[in-house]
């Protein structure tokens, strides 16, 4: 069969890949065409469009960029029509992704929708429900909590499990050599406080100044930054310039297997910091940080904003956020998570439980083996 794949991120480059490695295992005949990252490039050959040149992020970003956006979906329109496929694959990317799904089922009938990892309508613009039950054949969902949230307001997901889950288990069973890893480095032996200031460069730029400001105020712990896939080195070094920090790319699970503890930029990070099992604090930091809080009740329909407090329905790690956020704060709670062994224990604790609620690895192949011949396994 044939299948046109859209990720725009690149967390969706490397989940959309793993789901190009099961398509072909479960259908030899496998043909892809796609937008997204040098993941998919391994299984589907050079992208039509690369996702480094799709991220953008914040409304004044966007405003800047309509006529690239809009240049982007005429594109993404033509070949789909040219290559007419069995298949269309979204993976997350909803801003993009949805307006797209309209796009398919109103000019290729045929053709079935999926979509991988669903937009966060639990959490806002639940309106968009209407576009999924409209134009979206297949959702599959990656938090088991979504399943009831869907069902709901009458359509039918399934739950595959998590694709972190899926990504952490694979590089487990690699295997990882912790004395390799950290002499080929140059990390110093003392504890380790990881740093994951985001994938974004807006979120990159705001949170990492205050993180470094952290780092000086713990002697005694080493402190590395894991950089994004996709954002140059020289972006962290001129932010962290005049610091001792080590910035490393490309290793951030091998940082993950080391770290004592970590504070993490609010995202996909958060929940795998948790499957490593390292205390963390999540932060965010926002333009407007006062009046964004004010706002957060309209705007976001949780009570929390890390995945790992939403997926537990409880407070499992303190999230410091917008105004919140500051060098004193964030020096405080980790000073807690350093110190106080209960704490630490408290966090772990909550961290089983949302492992176990996540289930076991195999969402790929779950995916693949729906849409080649309808069988969840």
């Amino acid at each position: 069969m044939k299948y046109f794949l859209i990720a725009g991120e690149a967390s969706g480059d490397l989940h959309a890949s793993r789901l190009m490695k099961q398509l072909i295992i479960s259908d030899h005949d496998a043909e892809f065409r796609f937008f997204g990252g040098d993941k998919m490039s391994r299984y589907g050959g050079s992208p039509i469009v690369h996702y480094r040149n799709m991220a953008f992020m914040g409304f004044v970003n966007v405003i800047r960029n309509l006529d690239k956006i809009f240049a982007l979906r005429r594109l993404a329109k033509r070949e789909v029509m040219c290559f007419h496929p069995d298949h269309v694959i979204l993976v997350d990317y909803a801003g993009f992704n949805l307006p797209f799904a309209k796009f398919v089922k109103e000019n290729l009938p045929n053709t079935v929708v999926d979509y991988y990892i669903a937009p966060k309508l639990w959490a806002w613009k639940s309106w968009r429900i209407r576009s999924i039950r409209r134009y979206v054949d297949n959702m599959f969902t990656i938090f088991p909590f979504e399943t009831e949230w869907f069902g709901n307001r009458g359509y039918k997901v399934n739950y595959v499990g998590n694709p972190s889950v899926d990504a952490i288990a694979s590089f487990r069973k690699r295997g990882f050599n912790k004395e390799l890893f950290l002499t080929k480095h140059g990390i110093a032996d003392r504890p380790i406080v990881l740093l994951l200031a985001g994938s974004r460069m807006q979120e990159i730029r705001n949170c990492l100044p205050v993180m470094a400001a952290v780092a000086k105020r713990f002697p005694d712990y080493q402190f590395v930054v894991a950089a994004a896939p996709g954002v140059r080195i020289d972006v962290y070094q001129h932010i962290l310039k005049g610091t001792d920090l080590l910035v490393l790319q490309n290793v951030t699970y091998e940082l993950m297997s080391v770290a004592t503890a970590a504070i993490v930029n609010s995202g996909t990070a958060t929940l795998e910091t948790a499957l490593f099992r390292i205390p963390q604090v999540v932060v965010y930091k926002v333009f407007g940080g006062r009046l964004t809080m004010m706002l957060k009740p309209i705007l976001i329909h949780t009570p929390f904003v890390s995945l790992v407090n939403i997926i537990a329905g409880r407070e499992v790690v303190r999230e410091l956020l917008a105004h919140q956020f500051t060098v004193d704060s964030a020096s405080a709670e980790l000073s807690h998570i350093l110190t106080d062994t209960a704490y630490r224990t408290s966090i772990l604790e909550g961290y089983d439980t949302i492992i176990n609620l996540l289930g076991e690895p195999g969402a790929p192949s779950r995916i693949a083996a729906f849409i080649t011949d309808k069988t969840l396994l």
